[in-house]
């Protein structure tokens, strides 16, 4: 099939949202919990989660616009702090559900089974089920005038793994945490299979 940029614009808006969800490949599949300055939590499936740089370890996301109200943006902006949570095979039914647009007034955590803990007197709750929970500190948002996206950058403050998934030069096997991934919107996969490559030299 062949889609001009004029085909693109005339399809369907849910086949064209799906269409271009779909053709970037596997996406992370990661819940992003926050909490208000009043204390409601709020926790939310993402899927446009980037690493931009280890030292320091910068992790970013994108944000659709805040035409209307954002309750991670809001808490994020307001606190300073989030999480990133792995979502692994056992969760992928209530981590999709919290892409149910409730009230700010509502926490996800209360709509599903997935729980939320504290770590070290992190502002912000982790996702008990998940096997990599990551503590993040916001650094700057960047406006996309493109189509009025945000991103956001944040740092890493605090780390939690399954001991079992690191090797020991580093490396995290998310096979063995059944990690998931997203194809498109609303469609997720369990990995099956690593094949892993030395770093590579010319000539070699």
């Amino acid at each position: 099939m062949y889609f001009s940029r004029n085909d693109i614009d005339q399809l369907d808006h849910i086949y064209k949202i799906n269409l271009i969800n779909s053709i970037t490949g596997y996406k992370p599949a990661n819940l992003i919990a926050t909490k208000s300055k009043a204390g409601i939590t709020n926790v939310a499936v993402f899927s446009s989660i980037v690493h931009y740089g280890s030292a320091p370890p910068i992790l970013g996301f994108v944000l659709r616009p805040t035409t209307v109200r954002r309750h991670t943006f809001d808490n994020i902006i307001e606190t300073g702090y989030y999480t990133i949570n792995h979502i692994n095979e056992d969760i992928i039914e209530d981590a999709h559900h919290t892409s149910a647009k409730y009230p700010q007034d509502i926490s996800e955590f209360n709509q599903t089974k997935l729980e939320e803990e504290y770590k070290n007197e992190f502002y912000a709750p982790f996702v008990t089920q998940s096997a990599i929970k990551i503590g993040m500190k916001f650094l700057q948002q960047l406006e996309i005038e493109a189509n009025g996206t945000i991103l956001i950058l944040g740092e890493i403050t605090d780390l939690y793994i399954n001991d079992t998934l690191i090797e020991k030069d580093g490396f995290v096997d998310l096979m063995k945490a059944n990690t998931a991934v997203i194809n498109g919107l609303d469609t997720y996969a369990i990995p099956t299979k690593n094949k892993r490559l030395t770093y590579q030299r010319p000539n070699k």
